[in-house]
């Protein structure tokens, strides 16, 4: 390992040699739409850049992940596994044209994760450019329905159904650049949903309006009680409602998350909302409903675990400077399934989940080094001997 950590440097420049190769397929995969829930066509072509670098296995579960694998030397070492979320917040309807610069490539949906997706794609070729085998299987898969109502149910099948044990995990993301995620908070996303009838039946003495009930809700909610220890916050994320200005709003959204490390606190806020918007309706005389989006339970790996360790060295060589926050991603599953794992950034970006997302070329050969240096420490072994997942 420390022999490899000598040639980080060197790998960093033999990545710019092919910086073409890498920046068609973050291209061609971004320009393919890829909303949650619509991933085939996207999954297809992650498969086929797969196949023409010509990978050993190239696959799908029952669940339309599309699987890479490139096989190590060493049959007796589980896999490591290296995934990256196909879909985008963007829907068909957005233009996908990518713009490349002189050191920026610019399109909807590139930073979270066209980004992360084109990275894995090019990992057969650039292990190739290095000459690099590994003694473990590496398997590259591109996880369907992952963000929003995903609720990243392509990772828990994935996981679910996979029988043999998992050497490691490694998750990708397109930004930012230095972040070293190896934990993950409990955490609830909820929908409160506020419909008014317009037909014959309630009489309303004064005519509601969804989104002035909604205010009120936001006005409950910001009075429960948030403690600093353990750390929990509720986050009104999406409030959504009404026709146009001159017309009373009838039906109205709002979307929220409780996050904490404390699984017993997330669950005991959700059930607060759950009286306080059972309360309102109530007093309103409004159908107003509360339902789940998303949820994960709090897991971790600690700072200490060897996998830890070996990624801030590889990230100090490479001059990176770790910042580590909970992740509410593909991550958390690898996790709560006993299995060692952390999630590192690519680039910078800029003008994040907009249509004009901006990532820079430049930084993105330092992120792949940092990914190829973590890929080494865990074939190496820094996962096989000690797993302390609280």
């Amino acid at each position: 390992m420390e022999a490899y950590l000598k040639r980080l440097p060197e790998v960093v420049d033999i990545l710019r040699g092919i910086k073409e190769i890498i920046i068609s397929n973050i291209v061609l995969i971004g320009q393919t739409p890829s909303f949650t829930f619509r991933e085939k066509k996207r999954a297809l072509l992650f498969m086929e850049r797969l196949a023409d670098a010509m990978v050993d296995e190239v696959t799908t579960d029952d669940f339309q992940n599309p699987i890479g694998i490139i096989h190590g030397t060493d049959e007796t070492k589980p896999p490591i596994f290296v995934v990256a979320h196909l879909d985008t917040f963007f829907c068909r309807d957005i233009v996908h044209n990518y713009v490349i610069g002189e050191n920026t490539i610019t399109g909807a949906g590139i930073l979270d994760n066209s980004l992360g997706v084109g990275v894995l794609t090019s990992l057969p070729q650039i292990f190739r450019q290095l000459g690099m085998r590994f003694r473990s299987n590496i398997v590259l898969a591109g996880v369907v329905q992952s963000i929003g109502k995903g609720n990243l149910r392509g990772i828990r099948h994935l996981l679910k159904v996979w029988e043999k044990p998992i050497r490691g995990a490694v998750c990708l993301e397109g930004v930012e650049l230095g972040r070293l995620n190896y934990y993950s908070d409990g955490m609830i996303r909820g929908e409160i949903e506020c419909n008014i009838p317009r037909t014959r039946g309630l009489i309303h003495k004064f005519k509601p309006n969804a989104i002035l009930i909604l205010h009120d809700v936001i006005s409950q909610m910001l009075k429960i009680r948030i403690p600093q220890r353990p750390r929990t916050r509720i986050v009104i994320g999406t409030i959504r409602g009404g026709v146009d200005y001159g017309n009373i709003a009838y039906d109205a959204k709002l979307g929220f998350e409780i996050r904490s490390d404390s699984d017993e606190m997330v669950r005991g806020i959700y059930s607060e909302i759950q009286d306080l918007v059972t309360s309102l309706g109530h007093e309103n005389e409004v159908a107003l409903g509360l339902k789940t989006i998303s949820n994960l339970s709090a897991a971790r790996i600690q700072f200490n675990h060897p996998l830890v360790k070996a990624t801030v060295t590889v990230m100090e060589t490479l001059g990176l400077s770790p910042i580590s926050e909970p992740s509410e991603s593909s991550l958390s599953i690898f996790l709560a399934h006993g299995i060692p794992a952390v999630t590192l950034g690519i680039t910078h970006g800029y003008n994040y989940f907009m249509e004009d997302a901006t990532m820079e070329i430049e930084p993105m050969f330092t992120g792949i080094a940092q990914v190829i240096g973590t890929l080494k420490a865990i074939d190496s072994g820094v996962c096989d001997n000690e797993q302390q997942l609280a």
